[in-house]
């Protein structure tokens, strides 16, 4: 499904004011998460449990990983379907787990590709224990992930996660032709987003109603909200990049344009600036080199770049709600809501 873009997204446009959050979050993502609570730790219990290895050298790495923390969203997005739609069954542990190995899988290889060396606030894997470590490490992560799906014995679910994984991998491979090239347009982007990020969002709320049984109509209604809202978190860590703390993001403002990644913020702001300012902007695009940050941040600012990218983010989120509209109240729906807050609202 293409992405709603706010109306202003034109080159010529005016700077609009920045948007009005549509709901502000007063919650932190622990209570938010509060109706799945229990059922996280026992998510955590099954991650580490099948983590275990013979080999210290994956036990060294998988204990580094889990100590990380980090916010969990895609299992709890997939507990919050499955009891909203009321599933009471033994497999909604084991498969939360699993989407959380294979986002970790992603992130090991992320860093590797990317020569990140900080993520949550410390050394990245491939930063402490090498690259070929790391990659490994990954791989690792994903094997186990598919013998850990198994056990569900649903090859409908099989197909979600299996679907998700390559789709995520072909992201990868995009966001690689996109790495050093400020022609890339908002569509490429986009489609970025929507593979390596949104993907997995998706099919963790899927495989949430899948493992309740609620029928076609509500496993896509599920999907979309897991789409829409991992499309709104993307593009929100995409703002912080250029307006976070580094202390809060746990990672440096300007990664991206270090890493050579022409995101939204940078895209609106080359449609909107001037023309030696673009120069530069593309020029830092092409070489990673960031010793023009402080201006490249001024330009964004006064282009108001971060304000159409929170509103398309808004959007999104204001789509993702809708899709909440048709469950039953209680706690999980409660929850879900809040998210569409939490991920506008986010500073980290």
């Amino acid at each position: 499904m293409p992405l709603d873009l706010p109306s202003a997204f034109q080159p010529s446009a005016r700077p609009s004011p920045k948007p009005a959050h549509f709901v502000t979050s007063t919650h932190s993502i622990q209570s938010i998460l509060s109706p799945v609570a229990q059922d996280m730790l026992e998510v955590d219990a099954a991650i580490r449990r099948n983590l275990s290895s013979e080999v210290q050298l994956i036990n060294a790495i998988s204990a580094y990983i889990i100590s990380a923390g980090g916010k969990r969203l895609r299992p709890a997005l997939l507990l919050l379907t499955a009891k909203v739609h009321g599933y009471t069954g033994p497999h909604h542990h084991t498969l939360a787990a699993v989407v959380e190995l294979i986002h970790t899988a992603t992130l090991l290889h992320d860093d590797v590709v990317d020569e990140s060396a900080l993520r949550r606030g410390r050394k990245t894997s491939n930063a402490a224990f090498g690259n070929a470590a790391s990659v490994l490490a990954g791989d690792f992560l994903y094997s186990r992930a598919f013998q850990m799906m198994v056990t569900a014995d649903n090859l409908r679910i099989l197909q979600i996660l299996a679907d998700a994984t390559n789709v995520i991998a072909e992201g990868e491979v995009l966001q690689l032709l996109n790495l050093h090239d400020p022609e890339v347009s908002v569509e490429r982007y986009l489609k970025v987003i929507g593979y390596k990020t949104a993907a997995l969002f998706e099919a963790s709320a899927r495989i949430g109603a899948v493992l309740a049984g609620c029928g076609k109509e509500l496993e896509d209604n599920a999907a979309a909200y897991g789409r829409t809202i991992g499309t709104a978190f993307q593009l929100i860590d995409d703002a912080l990049d250029y307006s976070g703390k580094p202390g809060e993001m746990g990672k440096n403002v300007g990664d991206d344009l270090r890493e050579g990644k022409p995101t939204l913020p940078l895209i609106v702001a080359m449609q909107r600036c001037a023309a030696p300012e673009r120069k530069l902007i593309e020029d830092a695009i092409r070489s990673g080199h960031a010793e023009e940050m402080p201006q490249i941040l001024r330009i964004v600012d006064q282009t108001r770049a971060l304000d159409l990218v929170y509103a398309t983010a808004q959007a999104e989120l204001s789509k993702a709600r809708g899709f909440v509209d048709a469950l039953k109240p209680g706690p999980e729906r409660e929850a879900l809501i809040n998210l569409c807050a939490y991920s506008l609202d986010r500073s980290a």
